[in-house]
């Protein structure tokens, strides 16, 4: 799903909070926020949900097998879903290099970024295993696709604020959990829906973190988190939208319940501010009230956008299945 940015100048709020100044006040929270972290994850091992023994050798240097669309069970949905979460994935080292630069690599802060950064590297090796040992996938489309968008690399829209940046990942990681759950939903292989599960699983951990960090950064410096809140929303966009072909893979996975904007709206974008309260939130300034005010006109406008793609969306699926009757 794309939901194209329109880029505002970041406010800088009426208070000191720098972000250098925020990143040591929010410290403990880290801290406490982290040993919870690690007191709920539960291990796992990526190699336990790759059937290995349907693999085999593919054809050029080892002489094996050509890949071919008919050899996977994997739906044609769940295809082009798998391959835009894994290309995602694979752009861990500039997701590190964003989170690492903007809140360091010491303390309590250095900790979780490795923490996250190791427990995100297993959903790649896990995904890419699993796509090859069942031949789901033609390998050198997606070694081709990965080389063209690692290439590019990622540059965060929200680089320019701390709090963008911790509000941008609250949502973000509820948005990915989402998007997996939803993949191995519609899979139609149940290996793949159980690793794409615990993957996800991952991401609502770490979801969780960075929302309790967004609500601890309100309570601090209110008008500016509740401006990030309000730009991050109004702004969002997955981070492979730059993969190679993404528009049109993002309508299929629309059109096809992955992910779209009543998904976006209803699952990603209300259980986090249902939960922080950002609308009922008091105490603002002028800042934030604006804020708040811009959030809640948006939200009214994404809702009635969702209702109109879910009119188009059962129309085309109506046409679609007509036509399967029909023939």
């Amino acid at each position: 799903m794309t939901i194209a940015p329109v880029q505002s100048s970041p406010s800088l709020g009426s208070s000191g909070w720098t972000d250098t100044r925020l990143i040591l006040a929010l410290e403990e929270v880290v801290e406490k926020e982290l040993n919870r972290h690690l007191g709920v994850a539960k291990e796992w091992m990526p190699h336990e949900f790759v059937p290995w023994s349907q693999g085999r050798d593919f054809d050029g240097v080892l002489g094996g097998e050509a890949w071919n669309v008919e050899q996977s069970q994997v739906t044609p949905l769940g295809r082009v879903s798998l391959v835009v979460n894994l290309l995602t994935e694979d752009n861990l080292p500039s997701y590190h290099h964003e989170i690492a630069t903007m809140f360091g690599r010491e303390g309590a802060w250095g900790t979780w970024v490795h923490r996250w950064t190791a427990e995100e590297g297993r959903h790649g090796i896990a995904i890419r295993d699993f796509l090859l040992a069942t031949r789901a996938v033609d390998p050198i489309e997606l070694e081709r696709a990965r080389m063209s968008h690692m290439s590019e690399g990622f540059e965060s829209d929200n680089s320019h604020s701390m709090l963008h940046s911790v509000a941008y990942v609250a949502f973000q990681e509820l948005a990915t959990r989402i998007s997996h759950r939803n993949t191995g939903k519609y899979a139609g292989d149940p290996l793949c829906d159980q690793l794409l599960a615990k993957i996800a699983n991952d991401e609502n951990l770490h979801m969780v973190f960075y929302r309790n960090l967004l609500k601890a950064a309100l309570e601090i410096a209110p008008d500016q988190a509740m401006r990030a809140i309000a730009d991050v929303v109004t702004n969002f966009r997955m981070p492979g939208h730059g993969i190679p072909g993404f528009e049109r893979a993002a309508a299929q996975i629309a059109i096809g319940g992955v992910y779209n904007l009543r998904i976006h709206h209803d699952d990603v974008l209300q259980p986090v501010l249902r939960h922080l309260r950002v609308m009922e939130f008091g105490g603002l300034g002028p800042e934030g009230l604006v804020a708040q005010n811009e959030l809640g006109v948006f939200l009214d406008g994404l809702d009635s956008q969702a209702r109109k793609f879910e009119e188009r969306q059962a129309a085309l699926l109506a046409r679609r299945e007509a036509r399967r009757n029909a023939g």
